[in-house]
């Protein structure tokens, strides 16, 4: 029989994820939209001395790089990867408004059938369970629709917060990376995290809402 996931189709984008119920609000992932760009300036300016310690250093000042007339291209670049299958890329939303984004990136299929994720998250709602709600609908999507294998995570070990969603996941350390990553103007270490299909045979949500962490709607 043929696998369901032949080369040359990308299956799991677009996509609509969700809702699930958290002490934050009704989260759900939905794709990136071209009107987005004002609230995801308004987020990423106000929450700039939060979110620019974690992210990679790139061209341009902060206020450039997340002004308003950004997001075009961000947007633009986003729905390309995600309709060639390169990137599942998501909008966070918490009672319909936008909070962030969650992004699976580096696609590959064949024998690996691997990617990474990374997501944000407004500062006001962080600890009110949305990045965890977030990344586990993203990573049940990815090992059941998107036909993945594995999923990893890398992340500065100064970044608690964001390590308490992966521990509460059950993401298991696999090591860490020397100076991998130009972040906040410096060459950083980053701890690798990973989960594959046998780590989760009944998926993510479901262990959120038997903890208590979740409601389904």
């Amino acid at each position: 029989m043929a696998s369901p996931y032949a080369v040359g189709r990308h299956p799991g984008w677009p996509a609509r994820l969700g809702p699930l119920h958290v002490p934050a609000g009704v989260v759900e992932l939905r794709v990136p939209r071209i009107t987005d760009g004002r609230a995801w300036s308004r987020i990423r300016l106000r929450d700039q001395a939060y979110l620019e310690q974690w992210e990679p250093t790139v061209p341009g000042t902060w206020a450039e790089r997340n002004a308003p007339g950004a997001w075009f291209a961000q947007w633009s670049t986003l729905r390309a990867l995600g309709k060639r299958g390169m990137s599942l890329p998501f909008v966070i939303t918490v009672d319909g408004q936008f909070a962030g984004q969650v992004t699976v990136g580096n696609v590959i299929r064949g024998s690996l059938c691997s990617a990474w994720v990374g997501y944000w998250v407004a500062a006001d709602i962080v600890g009110g369970g949305v990045a965890t709600a977030a990344a586990a609908l993203v990573v049940d999507h990815c090992f059941t629709t998107a036909g993945l294998h594995r999923v990893e995570a890398t992340v500065r070990p100064e970044n608690a917060a964001s390590l308490r969603v992966l521990a509460k996941l059950g993401f298991r350390y696999e090591g860490l990376f020397r100076r991998y990553l130009d972040v906040a103007g410096a060459w950083r270490d980053h701890q690798c995290l990973a989960l594959t299909t046998e780590d989760t045979p009944t998926g993510l949500v479901p262990l959120l809402v038997a903890a208590g962490k979740a409601r389904s709607a």
